[in-house]
């Protein structure tokens, strides 16, 4: 017991001058690691990065800096450190193995913020899914389908194929196909299409409306109209011409065929 008193007052004074180290280095450098995290936000916040990204590179620097300073603070009190990064590298490891599909959607959020293929309020297609992007979040995009169902779909599966932007643009071409029957005058019906087109305000002069003939198939002459509009306009207009059209060609007498099959039917007589 001696011994040990004896220890304690040999000692006392010098543990006590390493931990009034240790927590001046801790509480001083914690300090220093908000400042430079709060630094690197503005300066990302200045050069127009995404506000998502902008908090959470910010927090993950802010993280990395405070485990620094904890294992500055560690080694100041004669501790190996050397063994303890050792184990926090290989808990690190197996975190990032158990949470693999996790990081990979997070690497993909990144990405998508990063390079902007679309942005909310775009009409897309990707991962699988048609919709309206409602929220870009850093693990998953969620979007709204045209009968207003919420989808939520994986960063990784949008990054990892196809994507479609139908709003990324401001004008989009409408692509509709016309048959009509091979008797009927083909330069009559180019004239109606085209005057319901011109009486459309809404279908621009540049890039011009075409009319041509497209395909000479079994049953019909099929006609291709290919107007131009704003990306907006696209379904109503689109749904206005297939309506429009279809009420002048019964006007002008201009039929519309569709596939016929003719049956024959052969009696035959019993033997006698």
């Amino acid at each position: 017991m001696e011994n040990i008193t004896t220890w304690v007052s040999e000692n006392a004074l010098d543990w006590g001058i390493k931990i009034g180290i240790a927590i001046a280095i801790f509480l001083i450098g914690k300090i220093i690691a908000r400042m430079l995290s709060n630094l690197l936000q503005k300066a990302m916040a200045r050069a127009g990065t995404d506000a998502i990204l902008v908090g959470f590179i910010g927090n993950i620097t802010y993280a990395i800096l405070l485990v620094a300073v904890v294992l500055a603070a560690v080694d100041s009190l004669g501790v190996n450190v050397t063994s303890l990064m050792a184990i926090v590298a290989a808990a690190g490891l197996a975190v990032g193995l158990a949470l693999k599909d996790s990081l990979g959607n997070f690497a993909a959020g990144v990405m998508i913020i990063i390079f902007r293929p679309f942005k909310i309020g775009d009409f897309i297609t990707a991962g699988g899914t048609a919709g309206v992007v409602d929220e870009i979040g850093l693990f998953s995009t969620m979007m709204h389908t045209g009968d207003n169902q919420r989808v939520i779909v994986p960063n990784s599966s949008i990054i990892g194929g196809n994507i479609i932007n139908t709003s990324a643009l401001p004008t989009r071409r409408v692509d509709l196909v016309f048959g009509i029957g091979y008797d009927d005058n083909i330069g009559k019906a180019r004239d109606i299409i085209m005057a319901v087109m011109e009486a459309d305000e809404r279908i621009l002069k540049d890039p011009a409306a075409t009319v041509m003939v497209g395909e000479l198939a079994d049953s019909s002459v099929n006609l291709n109209v290919r107007p131009w509009v704003n990306t907006g306009d696209y379904w109503a207009v689109r749904w206005d011409l297939l309506e429009k059209i279809k009420l002048k060609f019964d006007e002008a007498g201009i039929s519309i065929p569709y596939p016929q099959q003719d049956v024959y039917m052969h009696e035959v007589k019993a033997a006698s």
